[in-house]
């Protein structure tokens, strides 16, 4: 007799489920000493699946599995220091079958699982391709919704959900991949009775759930009871039978098979991705364990993400507090300042409304409480609070009078500003149920099963409703870091408003005095150079009007450099000063090439070239390849593996070159600045056909970086495309695709384009049941669906007046009908761009 016969909806929450006495019939058990030697235990059905005549209890565990694989088994259990992860051998043969084990030591028995073994695909293989479909994810919302439809994709149940617990324990439904004609549970919550304590204990013990047929038989375990009277325990044991109370629970929403994988997060259950198929289903054990990899990932993920979600908040907060903090410094009415600043402070923290009473005036914005009770809520919350936080998500069970403004304001958080209380900041929370948005179908029905109907989700539903009356969603830890953090700083300034203005003015004059000491050595460097440039030795032959000439524009180029720099933040862009010293000559015929990536020069760098690129173009332009209209300059650069940026200057066209008898001042700035002020490489070769200048500039003074050109090229670019027609309208899109990893690469493409209707659909029959049911603005259509086509689809779709268009990885453009000859196809592999300027082709026909 099974140990939960008795079990009746007032005692479920005492089942002891973790010893039910039976499996489920899809495998079989047999349970050896610790020794494996000797058979203590079988399941009923263990001598028909493993092919073995005769009764297995009591007998040798090498007679039954042979002298091979017990040591196999043997090995396989020594390898695992875990009941909760259960040595695995896959496609081990015995008999004349294939059977999945899996192995693992509890308490005093060793428990072994057989299961047949269909071919399905290595483990590692199929998580690792689950696991690059959301490693790249940054949001939790997204990972949470991505996550639902890859295991969808992967294990094809009809359903698949992700629960979020509460803290109170109950669970809403935060993500959703459905079949088209299947009701929506998204957005529904149910109690925390729905999941017993002791089921939320066998969820982190075996993270992994599969109850492959709901109406199925339970397979006794014989004996029930071993000779010291105690119940094999199967917490960790995969094929453990399932309560009736929560298979009856499946049968009442005509579900025939489950699979739940635990969401764990420092220890404590987060939630479950549920899987619902409406058909008996048995998940091999090869993808229970890519499912079980998939979710610790999953687990982990997440962690991360809501961390950095939670560094992000507190860095926010500190932002906005900084900000409040300046202001205040300049500012001789902080009470004024906080009620200006009382929606940024809105902002920080997830809420309803929120107020603040500071020196007796009180301003509010949102859903408050009515004036005539902010005198009570005050006082109460000056004497419970304490002059530290205080936060409840159920006022009128802590201050019953509340309950008169109930559907106003359920929750609240009291921020003091002041040790005695009477200066508060208040964020406030409506009552739970009066924000809720459940998508389930209001008039969807249930069979009751012979508990009732309690066991349905609708009832479910109205339970969690009527559990939650008068309370707010909960404050989380997160939550009361951040008032916290708000709480400090605003005693602070507070405290310290007068010293804080002081040593702001202090701090006001010692940037200022190291402001003025930057601009004088900037200044006196300047100065230096323009003395040598002016003293420099010049060429006997020189005119006053040719020095005075050549003086200019060296100091228009050092002034070029300084403007770049300026506007640069210390440094400027390679391309654009070399632009800015060969513009006046692009007038001419003559032909200047500039070619290389991003390229940044810090200040030294930029000033030193500033002066060389002067020199060269000068001198070409007087004697070399810009004197002549058939000559050209072409100048290129590349980064090297080192970091070092290589510079080269060719000309061509130009009067035949011949080495100068004398190296003059600017030969010589050419020649040797680089090596002196930058401690790179200058060599200057003068070939008959033209100058050639190389140029090697080390780091740190160069490195790579996107040019403002072409920032602001891409932020044009970009423009136009966050504007677009389609981001505007957000069309319902129905995709059409038989392949999972395609539709949810397509999906992703879509959401980056802020598309929020999106639905997606892998055969003829959703595709169809999904146009009865909401019928799509725009389509996408895989053409080839394995054995058929999605042109009946295309047919009714045409019917309906809804356009769309065909994808396919063939050449099937001679292959379409006559009548849809005309359709557009765009063909895989398809890019995001391909795929948004089809969809808005078609918007625009429409």
């Amino acid at each position: 007799m099974s140990t939960s016969d008795a079990v009746n909806l007032s005692t479920c929450d005492r089942e002891p489920i973790h010893i039910p006495g039976s499996i489920q019939p899809h495998g079989c058990l047999i349970a050896c000493d610790i020794s494996l030697t000797r058979i203590e235990r079988a399941s009923a059905n263990a001598t028909d699946i493993i092919g073995y005549p005769g009764n297995l209890v009591g007998r040798d565990a090498a007679e039954v599995l042979g002298e091979q694989l017990l040591h196999d088994l043997r090995n396989a259990m020594a390898a695992t220091n875990s009941a909760s992860r259960p040595a695995l051998m896959l496609d081990v043969a015995l008999g004349e079958r294939v059977f999945d084990i899996a192995i693992h030591h509890y308490k005093s028995a060793v428990i072994i699982e057989f299961e047949l073994a269909p071919s399905v695909g290595q483990p590692l293989h199929i998580a690792r391709e689950m696991i690059g479909r959301i490693s790249d994810v940054t949001e939790v919302e997204r990972l949470v919704q991505r996550a639902g439809r890859v295991v969808a994709g992967v294990t094809g149940y009809d359903r698949v959900m992700v629960y979020r617990f509460e803290q109170d324990g109950s669970g809403k439904v935060v993500s959703e991949t459905k079949r088209a004609d299947l009701e929506s549970f998204l957005g529904q919550y149910f109690p925390a009775s729905d999941i017993p304590q002791q089921a939320r204990t066998l969820y982190l013990k075996n993270t992994i759930r599969v109850i492959a047929d709901s109406s199925g038989s339970r397979v006794p375990i014989e004996p029930v009871l071993d000779a010291s009277g105690e119940p094999l325990d199967l917490s960790f044991a995969h094929l453990r039978s399932v309560s009736p109370i929560h298979c009856e629970y499946l049968r009442n929403m005509g579900v025939a098979a489950s699979m739940s994988i635990s969401i764990v997060l420092d220890g404590s259950l987060w939630g479950l991705i549920a899987c619902h198929h409406y058909a008996p289903r048995v998940l091999p054990m090869a993808q229970r364990v890519a499912m079980e990899v998939f979710g610790e990932f999953f687990s982990l993920h997440l962690k991360s993400l809501k961390e950095r979600q939670r560094v992000a908040a507190v860095a926010g907060t500190r932002e906005a507090l900084d900000r409040f903090l300046i202001l205040s410094s300049h500012h001789e009415d902080l009470g004024a300042l906080l009620r200006q600043s009382l929606q940024e402070f809105s902002r920080l923290l997830p809420n309803d409304g929120a107020g603040v009473m500071f020196d007796g005036r009180w301003t509010g914005t949102g859903a408050t409480p009515p004036d005539d009770a902010l005198p009570g809520l005050l006082d109460f919350v000056q004497r419970v609070g304490e002059g530290r936080i205080w936060a409840t998500h159920s006022l009128s069970q802590k201050m019953p009078e509340a309950s008169a403004y109930g559907d106003r304001v359920s929750g609240v958080l009291a921020i003091p500003l002041s040790q005695t209380g009477s200066d508060c900041l208040f964020f406030f929370r409506k009552e739970l149920v009066q924000t809720l948005n459940w998508a389930g179908n209001p008039d969807k029905t249930y069979e009751a099963g012979p508990l009732g109907d309690r066991l349905t989700p609708r009832k479910s539903f109205a339970i969690w409703k009527e559990t939650v009356k008068g309370q707010a969603q909960s404050w989380a830890e997160s939550e009361r870091e951040i008032a916290e953090i708000v709480r400090v700083a605003i005693v602070e300034i507070v405290l310290r408003q007068n010293e804080l203005m002081a040593g702001e003015r202090r701090k006001s004059e010692v940037r200022q005095r190291m402001l003025n000491e930057e601009l004088s050595h900037r200044v006196k460097n300047i100065l230096a150079v323009i003395k040598s440039l002016v003293t420099s030795p010049q060429q006997h032959k020189n005119t006053l009007e040719q020095y005075v000439a050549t003086l200019q524009g060296r100091i228009e180029a050092l002034a070029i450099a300084h403007d770049q720099v300026v506007r640069g933040d210390g440094g400027g862009i390679l391309s654009e000063l070399l632009d800015a010293e060969l513009r006046p000559y692009r007038a001419k015929e003559a032909t200047i090439v500039l070619e290389g990536p991003a390229i940044w020069l810090d200040s030294r760098a930029f000033s030193v070239m500033a002066l060389v690129f002067h020199e060269l173009a000068t001198n070409a332009a007087k004697y070399g390849a810009l004197s002549v209209p058939t000559g050209t300059v072409a100048v290129t650069w590349e980064m090297t593996a080192t970091g070092t940026c290589e510079i080269r200057w060719r000309e061509q066209g130009g009067p035949v070159v011949t080495i100068p008898s004398r190296s003059g001042f600017g030969s010589a700035l050419i020649d040797r600045s680089v090596p002196y002020d930058l401690g790179g490489e200058s060599l200057i070769k003068f070939d008959p056909s033209g100058l050639v200048a190389e140029f090697r500039i080390p780091p740190p003074h160069v490195k790579l970086t996107a040019s403002k050109v072409e920032t602001a090229k891409r932020a044009a670019e970009r423009a136009p495309q966050a504007e677009n027609t389609l981001a505007a309208a957000d069309p319902s899109v129905l995709i059409l695709e038989d392949q999972i990893l395609i539709a949810l690469d397509l999906e992703a493409m879509l959401a980056d384009e802020r598309l929020t209707r999106v639905m997606t659909t892998s055969s003829i029959r959703q595709a169809m049941a999904q146009i009865e049911t909401e019928a799509p603005d725009l389509a996408i259509l895989d053409i080839n669906l394995g054995q058929t086509t999605s042109f009946p689809v295309a047919e009714e779709l045409r019917r309906k007046s809804i356009p769309f268009v065909f994808a396919t990885g063939y050449g099937e453009n001679a292959q379409l009908p006559e009548e849809l000859a005309g359709v557009p196809i765009v063909h895989k592999p398809y890019s995001r761009n391909t795929i948004v300027s089809a969809l808005t082709s078609l918007l625009q026909k429409r």
